[in-house]
C-alpha cells in the first residue's frame, strides 16, 4: 500500500476538543482569573468557593462562612457585593467576547 492515507485520518475524533474551542476555554479561564484577581482577596475567594472556580466543587454559604469565621448572611453580602462589582462594564466587557460566542 503506497498510499499514506489511513481510514482513521478521515474519521472525526469526538473525544478531542477542537483547537479553537480549547483556545477559547483557555482564554476564558485567563479572563475569569484576571477579573477575580481584580476583586479583594476575600471577595475573590468567596466567589471561587461558592461557584467552584478552580476547585473540584462548589461550597454552601455555611461552608464558606466557617472558612472565614463569619455568618452565612455575611458571606451572602460579600458575594452580592463582588457580583455587583463584576457587573461593572470595566470588568464585564472583558467577558463579552466569550458570552457572545455561546
Amino acid at each position: 500500500d503506497d498510499d499514506d492515507s489511513h481510514l482513521g485520518d478521515f474519521i472525526e475524533d469526538t473525544n478531542n476538543t477542537a483547537p479553537i474551542e480549547a483556545a477559547m476555554q483557555a482564554g476564558l479561564r485567563d479572563v475569569v482569573k484576571d477579573i477575580l484577581d481584580s476583586l479583594t482577596p476575600r471577595e475573590a475567594k468567596v466567589l471561587r468557593m461558592r461557584f467552584g472556580i478552580e476547585m473540584s466543587t462548589d461550597h454552601t454559604l455555611e461552608e464558606v462562612g466557617k472558612q472565614f469565621d463569619v455568618t452565612r448572611e455575611r458571606i451572602r453580602q460579600i458575594e452580592a457585593k463582588a457580583i455587583r462589582k463584576l457587573k461593572h462594564p470595566s470588568r464585564s466587557d472583558k467577558l463579552r467576547t466569550y458570552l457572545d460566542n455561546l
